[in-house]
Formats: structure tokens, sequence, C-alpha cells
């Protein structure tokens, strides 16, 4: 975009902090920090027609119609970082959460893939790191494929395509 490239830097900070702004006046994202997470939990919240939980709440993002609760995690992948590895999961022996949604996005930010993860998987796949003393979760391939695991890619582009 050309435009872009003839804003100044200050210009250009500007921008992307009213950009924020107007995606949580949407209510796409419920803070101006990193949109990554927002986007991916207002995705995950709706494609699953769940009730997010207030944003303060310990261990998880949602809960469904049976007060299962979904713990929404997010990383984007880009050129220059295509790592994976999702966010701390903190306490996750506590079972803060049953489920733990994980969104991968390109670069972009369109959708690349998405599933739901049982508890009991993600405490069996993620490493405990004593130096962030939490669980780290790799969203690698190969989770697709572990028992309870479900895909919700498509589910979660019917609402991009609505957006």
């Amino acid at each position: 975009m050309k435009e872009l490239i003839d804003m100044s830097t200050s210009q250009l900070l500007r921008l992307y902090s009213d950009l924020l702004k107007e995606l949580a006046n949407r209510d796409i994202v419920r803070s101006t920090n990193n949109p990554v997470a927002g986007v991916a939990e207002y995705l995950v919240v709706n494609a699953l027609g769940l009730k997010r939980a207030a944003q303060s709440t310990k261990g998880y993002n949602a809960t469904d119609d049976q007060d299962l609760k979904y713990e929404i995690k997010s990383r984007r992948l880009t050129r220059h970082n295509p790592s994976r590895l999702l966010s701390a999961i903190r306490e996750c022996e506590a079972a803060h959460f049953d489920f733990l949604a994980g969104v991968l996005f390109n670069e972009d930010f369109s959708l690349y893939k998405a599933c739901v993860i049982p508890h009991r998987v993600v405490l069996r796949q993620a490493i405990f790191r004593k130096h962030v003393n939490a669980h780290l979760l790799d969203l690698e391939d190969a989770i697709w494929s572990h028992e309870g695991v479900v895909d919700i890619t498509d589910k979660l582009r019917a609402i991009i395509g609505v957006l």
C-alpha cells in the first residue's frame, strides 16, 4: 500500500492505535493490545456458540451451554517466526479448563487452521518449563490426530466470511 509507505512512523503508530480501538468498538477484541488473541477468541466464541468469560477470569476464556470451560490460545505464523508455540498455560494440572481451542493464523491474519483439544491431551502433550512456571504447547500438525481433538477450521472460516 503506497499510502503506508508515505506515512511517518508516528502516523503509522497512530493508525495502528486507531485500528485496535475500532476492532474493540466492534467487539472483535476486548483490549487494545496485540489483536491476535482477541481475534482468535472472537472467532472461537462465535463459531462454537460459547459465552465469553469475564476478562480477568483465571484459566479459561469462555463456557458452553453445559458449563464446560474453554481456554483459547493462538499464534500468528510469520516468515520471520513460524513457531507454533502457544502462550503459557498456567496451572495446567489444576484443570481450570475442559478444552483448549488452538488457533493458527497466517501472517496476513487469514486462518491457517484451528482445533479444540481435550484437557487430558493438552496435559499429555504440553511441556512444563520452569523458567516460565507454566506448560507450553506446540500446536504442531500431529496434535490434530490425537483422540478427542476436533478440527474447527471450517467453523472459524464461516465466521470470518461474515466479518
